[in-house]
């Protein structure tokens, strides 16, 4: 089994997640007591969303590359960046380390089109369903048509990211605006949707939507098992 390096704390409430899904996977596909060989950063989120409200990216950037270097450094053999936002951000990540770094929405991509879907909803920070860098992936690298919802859902969308889930709250009236949201996204032509935001999960799921769904987190946990774990044999020994 190879280890897998992840780079979380954006937020920690889906980070905590990425750690609890990677051990149950490991676990499924190798049975017994098996769990993910894996190290991890986790930053202190305050600081980061700060960069982002100010457009800082650069500095941004640089922080998460550093970062990057220090889970190479502690046996990492892949990276895992658990957020979608910060994706907008995956060159320079890849630019400062000698390991692959397991794009989410390339992940996603993959799932999507396994479906054979080629138009999908996105549900996401406002910086991942307004700029190029996830949006523009889908559809240059993958040939994916995305939509995403107009304002002011678009604003909703992203506040109850940061207000709610990455504070630990999940509230029964946002899972019912997401609701609307989603049915909306599937009214304009979505035969699917992405839940492009590593909290969203946390509060709707496969039943909230009427066309398949996208979980990104559960998508990426998977394909970093894939990798950690190619040419690995299922065994089902006792620990001692």
């Amino acid at each position: 089994m190879r280890t897998i390096g992840l780079l979380g704390g954006m937020s920690w409430e889906s980070s905590s997640e990425y750690y609890r899904l990677l051990n149950e996977t490991v676990r499924a596909r190798l049975g017994g007591l098996h769990s993910a060989e894996c190290v991890m950063y986790s930053v202190d989120f305050a600081a980061i969303e700060a960069l982002q409200r100010r457009g800082d990216w650069s500095e941004a950037g640089r922080r998460l590359a550093e970062l990057a270097t220090r889970l190479r450094a502690a046996g990492a053999e892949c990276l895992v960046l658990c957020t979608n936002t910060m994706h907008r951000l995956a060159d320079d990540v890849q630019a400062a380390i000698d390991i692959p770094l397991l794009h989410i929405a390339d992940a996603t991509a993959e799932r999507v089109k396994a479906c054979g879907l080629d138009t999908v909803g996105l549900l996401a920070t406002r910086y991942t369903m307004q700029q190029a860098f996830y949006r523009g992936r889908l559809a240059e690298r993958h040939g994916l048509n995305v939509i995403v919802p107009p304002e002011p859902d678009l604003t909703l969308v992203h506040d109850v990211i940061y207000d709610e889930l990455c504070r630990g709250r999940v509230l029964e009236t946002s899972r019912e605006e997401y609701r609307r949201v989603i049915a909306d996204l599937e009214a304009a032509g979505a035969h699917g949707v992405i839940y492009g935001c590593t909290e969203i999960g946390l509060l709707v799921g496969p039943d909230d939507a009427s066309v398949p769904v996208f979980d990104t987190t559960r998508i990426h946990v998977e394909a970093a098992v894939d990798w950690a774990l190619r040419g690995v044999a299922a065994s089902g020994g006792r620990g001692g």
